[in-house]
């Protein structure tokens, strides 16, 4: 199987598995962390052009699992955390890596978020070195082995 296959694959079944869970996806921390895993995987090489910008708006108004959350809320706090890191990228990952592990209380909710983040830097087919480098760095900061993800 191709890996654009396999990626696109990958970020169908997870989409899958957060939907079953979405009820049980309603925290403030699970929202807090999502938008910060979010930012994260956006910002992921360094840069965050308008399209990308864009793109992962859309993503995450349009995902069935984040809308137990108000879509203006939701971008207010991916806009925040975006501009963290686009400000100072090693000091706003700082920052924005505690409000991913706001999430690693709850088991069910941790590994939502990394879901998350796969399913958003997948969504264009091309889940890359630098998205998921940030994404195993939040595995870390979830206590959940990245290999769990194959990370």
């Amino acid at each position: 199987m191709a890996l654009w296959d396999r990626i696109k694959e990958s970020a169908s079944t997870m989409q899958t598995q957060l939907v079953a869970k979405k009820n049980d996806l309603k925290s403030g921390a699970f929202r807090d962390a999502s938008m910060a895993m979010c930012a994260l995987v956006a910002a992921a090489d360094g840069t965050v052009d308008p399209s990308e910008r864009q793109r992962v708006a859309q993503l995450i108004v349009g995902n069935e699992v984040l809308q137990n959350f108000p879509a203006d809320d939701l971008r207010r706090r991916f806009e925040e955390n975006l501009n963290r890191l686009t400000t100072d990228f090693d000091f706003g990952k700082v920052s924005v890596m505690q409000e991913v592990a706001k999430a690693k209380k709850k088991p069910a909710e941790a590994r939502a978020v990394i879901q998350i983040g796969i399913v958003i830097g997948g969504a264009d087919g091309d889940f890359d070195k630098d998205e998921q480098a940030v994404v195993r760095e939040a595995c870390y900061a979830l206590g959940l082995p990245p290999h769990e993800f194959d990370l």
